[in-house]
Order: C-alpha cells, then structure tokens, then sequence
C-alpha cells in the first residue's frame, strides 16, 4: 500500500466518550500540516463527521480501505466498525472501550505490515478496553507485545525528558521490579533512544533514588546502596555517562534535570508528578527500545471536558510531530549505517 513521500502517521481514535477525536480533528484542522505527513485514522468516518460538525472545525475525510494506498494531502479515514455508535460525553462504556481496542489493534496491524510508518494513540479507559485480546495496564505493555524489543517509558518535553524503570505497576510491587539487569536493561535502552532517535551523541543520564533521600546512609531502606548505586557503577564502566542516584524531592526543585539529557525514574508518580508540572498540556509519551515509533499525548481521555470543545491538541500535535522527528533519525542512522558497511 505505501509509496508515498510523505511519512505515513495511523492514528488511533482512543475512548470515544473521551476527548480523543476532539484533539485529532483540532491537530489536522490546518492543512499546512499535511505538508510534513499523510495521516490515516482508523475509526468511523461518520463519527468524524458528526464529531467535526459538533466542534465546528472545517476540514474534509477520504475514505479508504484499510489495505488501499492513502492519499497524500488528505485526512484519510480507515472505517474501523460500520455500525453507529451513541457517543456518550464523559461516561465510560463497555461498547466505547470496545471500539477503542478495535481502532488501536488496526492501527497495529498496520504497523506491523508496514503500511503505516508511525502510530500516535489518543487516549484510552484502561479499565473499559479491558477484554481477551487486551489484557495490559496500558498501551505500553500491549504495544510491548506486538513489536520486537524491550520498551521503555520515555516522556519527552522541550524541558525535560524523562524515562521510567518501572511504569504501571501498585506501589507495593516497585521494590521487588527493581534489579542490576531491568536498571542496566532501561538505562541502555535510554542511552540508545537518547543517541539514534534523538541524535545526542554523548548521552548525560541522571538517576533517581529508590527511597527518599536515597536512603540516608541506610536509615530509610538500603536499597540504594545495595542496588541502585553498584548498578550505575558498573553501568558507568560501559561507557555510559550516568549520575545518581538523586533524592528526587530535591532534584527538580534544585532545576538539576538542566544538566542531564534524560532523567530515569524507578516508579510512575516519581517521575510523572514532575514531568507533568513542568510540561503539562505539552508533553509526548513516547515508547522507545521498540523497533516500530509510537508516541501519544501525556494525558488521559478527559472524561471532565469532554464533548465540550475545550480540549488543547497541543500535546497531541506534539506527538505527532515527536514521532516524525524519531522516524526521521532512524532513517538517518540507518542510512549512515548502509553507507559504512
């Protein structure tokens, strides 16, 4: 199916009772965009009709069928389902989840097939798309198990970027995903992401504590003495340029993240409180360590604005032009790599 100049990007439309197809249709409203890209949403194109009368933006679909070539400087449009769907603003169903899953498994398989280049997820209820073929905290770790690779978590902002070593798992379950093999595993795929996807050749990485204050000397837990800080020892004779490990209550207060090119949290809320203060709105979530590009916006379905035409595209627009820019240097390095051999 794909010849085209432009990048393909296959969008996912998320929760329909969500904000996904509001921030989709506000991103692509400007045709100029469609200079840098050829997008193909794998939905409903009457969804998308009513949706754009709904938020009264001006653009115009192309349907097409999910193995057909897209057209360059046009919004194509996959019908994922045919039959109609009763949008309900706010509210999370099980047919909304449903629908969810089948936008983000064709997206998927397109993927796969290499008939899109990127994919960029609007946002999904981890709790509705729950079914047999999607049973996962998230996208991650679904996306983790379709493509090859170990994926990493990685928040990517103007201000910060920032990786997780453990991302959707209970508090209670952190120390026990932490170890020398998962640190030097993430903290590899970060250096890799960090040099190939980013173009950062020599990579400053900074680490954050597992417990507050890194333990104090052993009073608050030994965890950081005992792993963490041996790991980023022997981590560093690799060659890695790694810091830490860093109480991370002080850490961005004291604007230390400036000095480093990427931050690795050990858990969710350590790293995500942060990253969203700073970049809230704005910021991409990206899996890298995976060998196909998948970003998406840094928030959730905003069931509150939903329906409401509030919602900011920024951070999906964000995602999209994020997924562009890995695309394009993995391009670059490969090419490079064809050109030494």
């Amino acid at each position: 199916m794909k010849d085209n100049l432009c990048p393909i990007v296959g969008i996912s439309c998320g929760d329909l009772n969500g904000i996904g197809v509001e921030i989709i249709l506000k991103s692509l409203h400007d045709s100029r965009i469609l200079e840098f890209f050829t997008p193909i949403i794998f939905a409903n194109q009457e969804l998308l009709l009513s949706q754009k009368k709904r938020f009264n933006i001006e653009l115009s679909f192309n349907k097409i069928k999910i193995s057909q070539k897209p057209e360059q400087g046009k919004i194509n449009v996959v019908n994922v389902w045919e039959d109609s769907f009763k949008l309900e603003f706010g509210k999370s169903t099980k047919k909304s989840g449903e629908l969810s899953f089948r936008s983000l498994e064709a997206v998927t398989k397109s993927l796969k097939e290499n008939n899109v280049d990127i994919m960029v997820t609007a946002p999904i209820n981890k709790q509705n798309i729950q079914s047999d073929k999607f049973n996962f905290p998230g996208h991650t770790d679904y996306l983790s198990n379709q493509f090859q690779g170990e994926s990493l978590m990685f928040m990517i902002s103007e201000e910060l970027k920032l990786g997780l070593l453990t991302d959707h798992i209970s508090v209670k379950e952190i120390i026990s995903n932490v170890s020398l093999e998962k640190i030097k595993s993430k903290i590899t795929i970060m250096q890799k992401s960090l040099k190939i996807d980013f173009g950062i050749s020599k990579p400053k990485i900074a680490v954050l504590s597992i417990n507050p204050h890194a333990g104090d000397g052993g009073v608050i837990g030994k965890e950081d003495e005992e792993i963490l800080s041996p790991a980023l020892i022997e981590i560093s004779k690799l060659g890695c340029l790694i810091s830490g490990p860093f109480s991370s209550d002080s850490f961005f207060g004291a604007m230390l993240h400036k000095k480093y090119d990427a931050v690795l949290a050990i858990y969710h809320d350590q790293g995500l409180i942060p990253f969203k203060t700073l970049s809230f709105g704005e910021g991409v979530n990206f899996t890298a360590g995976l060998n196909k590009v998948r970003t998406s916006p840094d928030h959730g379905t905003g069931y509150d604005i939903a329906g409401k035409n509030i919602a900011n595209p920024t951070s999906f627009t964000n995602a999209i032009f994020c997924g562009l820019k890995v695309f394009n240097n993995r391009n670059a390095h490969n090419n490079l790599i064809m050109k030494q051999s």
